[in-house]
């Protein structure tokens, strides 16, 4: 993204006066957004979310304040904060966990009591790999995936 940037350097007279004068100056400043710093979801029971991204989930928590918690998600801080809403609804944006073996990771979940809405199936080719994907829910119904960028050759054991 490209921003005018207007500066006014202060330009020191050196005549009897020495006078200093504002001449405006006009760049142009190239800002950079480069990386992710924090994702937020809203939940409705901040001790019920604290133990499934903790323990089931195994995310590691970085601390909690009221009714804020905060988990790393390799380098990407994770806010669950309890909503203030009289009627929650989960509006969140879906997170999308990226693991090495979806098949491996959904069957350690579901012994955890996870409940998946889908089996492993594929979202898209994409060209030198294929991202495959598996969807369930947190405690407050915000929807969650586990993703797979997965070798071209190969597929599910159901075979989706």
């Amino acid at each position: 993204m490209l921003w005018r940037c207007h500066l006014f350097p202060i330009h020191k007279d050196r005549g009897a006066a020495r006078r200093e004068t504002r001449i405006p100056l006009t760049v142009e400043c190239i800002i950079m957004i480069h990386s992710l710093g924090q994702v937020a979801i809203t939940v409705d029971d901040i001790d019920a979310a604290e133990v499934f991204y903790e323990t089931t989930l195994g995310l590691r928590k970085w601390f909690r304040y009221g009714d804020l918690a905060f988990f790393d998600m390799a380098g990407v801080r994770l806010l669950i904060e309890k909503s203030s809403a009289t009627s929650f609804s989960p509006a969140s944006s879906c997170l999308y966990f990226k693991v090495a073996d979806i098949e491996h990771e959904r069957a350690q979940l579901i012994g955890k009591g996870v409940h998946f809405t889908d089996e492993p199936h594929m979202i898209a080719p994409m060209g030198d790999h294929n991202l495959y994907m598996s969807f369930f829910n947190d405690p407050a119904g915000n929807t969650l995936a586990l993703m797979m960028e997965a070798p071209l050759n190969w597929s599910p054991a159901g075979g989706n």
